[in-house]
């Protein structure tokens, strides 16, 4: 094993150490803490603030991307998100929003109640979807049960000639066995009677 001034040997890690990264973790290393810059003293409130901006702009990009990737075919373009600058003069999401086809499939409810249950899981699929995800989610919700009630209605529609098909053939072979029986007891009668 090869050592040198910029090198520890750790067992099963790089030791190859480049300036300005750490030797265990070969990563970039963290800003000392220098009380004379407030955005490197976390004591101060502009590191609170921009510590908080950017767990923010996480959470909100985080949040858009999960209804981009369960929206699928249904999201209309990207992202948008609304910005706020930090201390440090770069601009953080605090905000964001998804369009989203809502719109019902024009004579196709089965399609519609597919649809819909998309738009649902898009609305819902952040940890923690928002009052206006809830909102879209119970809009979907509604309109799929319109689209249901439409399809059920279709099918009913198409199955009522069947139905009165198959009722005529059933009330004709009654009367057919039912005629047989009276025609039978009449032979019956007459037998008797001989």
């Amino acid at each position: 094993m090869v050592t040198s001034s910029n090198s520890l040997p750790l067992a099963g890690r790089s030791t190859v150490i480049t300036p300005g990264t750490s030797r265990v973790t070969n990563r970039p290393q963290l800003d000392p803490v220098d009380p004379s810059d407030p955005l490197k003293d976390p004591t101060s409130s502009e590191y609170r603030e921009l510590q908080d901006l950017k767990q923010r702009d996480r959470e909100v990009r985080q949040h858009e991307q999960a209804h981009i990737a369960a929206g699928g075919a249904h999201v209309r373009g990207g992202a948008s998100f609304s910005y706020a600058t930090g201390p440090d003069g770069r601009r953080y999401a605090t905000g964001g929003e998804v369009q989203i086809d809502t719109a019902e499939v024009s004579g196709d409810p089965a399609a519609t109640i597919r649809k819909m249950r998309a738009v649902r899981a898009a609305a819902t699929a952040p940890a923690e979807p928002s009052a206006q995800d809830r909102s879209v989610a119970a809009q979907a919700a509604r309109t799929e049960a319109r689209a249901r009630m439409e399809l059920r209605e279709e099918q009913q529609a198409d199955e009522e000639p069947a139905f009165g098909a198959r009722t005529r053939n059933a009330l004709a072979s009654y009367r057919t066995i039912d005629g047989a029986a009276d025609a039978a007891r009449v032979a019956a009668r007459v037998d008797l009677i001989a």
